[in-house]
């Protein structure tokens, strides 16, 4: 990124502006800053590229909430790297200078060529969830078209050059006269470059690219999730006639976890233990994210309860810190048991009935209880 000054500082507007007064502030700096308006003024260009840099972040949706929640850094994390010169501007804001200006202001050379930009392109990748906790990287093999090597882009076969196009003799344009009026259109043979290819490249045919397969590198940050997409500039379909690239958008897919559930940088989890784990205590081991974890039960755990490790559950794309994992106690109830285990339990129920008719209380298995006092109360009598 060229910059890590605030987008909302550079551009001059507050931070909840709207969609038309970024691109109105956007306006006005490139007016000013514009690098045929200030011919080697490099703070004017650097200037010009800060604030080109803001308003790609600031139009777009998604990258403009994950800059106001994250910053530089989740912009980094999610792989926009700004732009790496006047071409990727103009090329990406070519028709905004049109309607800013209503010419194209300091691009009258570059329109005069048949370059067009690559496509952009998504690949879809699926992670494993250790992998969006953790980060990873992965090697993306993608049929595209890619810059003929042959003529480097060009289209034409290496050592011979272009001509004047014969139709328009250079202009670009033929113009028709109609009565009065003299209309000026494209020129239909040399698509408005005012030169044509003589000795097309015997490779690609004049086309200056040509698909082929090629490995892509990807680094996928720490906490992604679900949906987050990656930009890698440049790496999408190369331009045709030597334009530029476009650009490579990895969207992401997380594989749910057999244990843990994610909640922003939360992680979530549910372990059972026995009645009598819950009642005695115990320690029982979890197979964290981390490796395993001794998670001890205290005696008396109630079922439901929900245990907090700090610090133990996503990192943020941020670059720093870690949410916290929530561990909730499920207490399972043997569906059979032996006959000696049910007099052991009448037992242990007996006891309890003692101990809460000494405190005054009702033991809470009413029914039990009343049968119990009618049977008494029918042998007094």
């Amino acid at each position: 990124m060229a910059t890590n000054r605030d987008y909302y500082e550079i551009l001059g507007v507050s931070r909840n502006a709207s969609d038309e007064e970024i691109k109105k502030a956007y306006r006005k700096l490139a007016l000013k800053y514009h690098p045929d308006r200030n011919p080697g003024d490099k703070e004017a260009e650097e200037r010009f590229k800060e604030a080109a840099e803001a308003y790609e972040v600031l139009r777009d949706p998604q990258k403009r909430q994950l800059y106001d929640q994250f910053g530089h850094e989740g912009l980094r994390g999610s792989g926009f790297q700004g732009f790496r010169g006047f071409e990727d501007i103009f090329s990406s804001f070519g028709d905004i200078f049109q309607e800013f200006f209503s010419f194209n202001f300091g691009t009258s050379q570059r329109s005069r060529t048949n370059a067009r930009p690559g496509n952009d392109l998504l690949y879809e990748l699926e992670i494993s969830f250790e992998e969006a906790i953790f980060g990873t990287e992965k090697d993306l093999d993608i049929n595209t078209y890619r810059q003929c090597e042959r003529c480097g882009g060009s289209g034409s076969e290496p050592g011979s050059s272009e001509s004047m196009c014969p139709l328009c003799r250079g202009r670009g344009q033929v113009v028709q006269s109609q009565g009065f009026f003299r209309i000026a259109t494209t020129c239909t043979r040399c698509h408005g470059a005012g030169r044509v290819i003589t000795t097309p490249c015997r490779d690609c045919g004049g086309q200056g690219r040509l698909r082929r397969l090629k490995t892509v590198h990807v680094k996928v940050p720490p906490g992604v999730d679900s949906g987050t997409r990656l930009r890698l500039r440049g790496e999408g379909e190369s331009g045709y006639r030597g334009g530029v690239a476009g650009d490579l958008y990895v969207r992401l897919k997380v594989r749910p976890h057999e244990i843990f559930e994610r909640d922003g940088n939360d992680l979530y989890a549910k372990i059972s233990v026995s009645f009598v784990q819950a009642i005695l205590g115990d320690e029982v081991l979890l197979n964290t994210l981390d490796g395993e974890k001794v998670i001890k039960i205290e005696p008396g755990t109630q079922p439901g309860t929900v245990l907090k490790f700090h610090g133990e559950g996503v990192p943020s794309l941020r670059g720093y810190g870690r949410g916290d994992l929530f561990v909730q106690i499920d207490v399972t109830i043997p569906s059979k048991i032996t006959p000696r285990q049910k007099e052991l339990l009448m037992e242990f129920q007996a006891i309890e009935e003692e101990k809460a008719e000494k405190r005054g209380r009702k033991w809470p298995w009413s029914k039990r209880h009343q049968d119990k006092d009618r049977v008494v109360g029918e042998t007094a009598r």
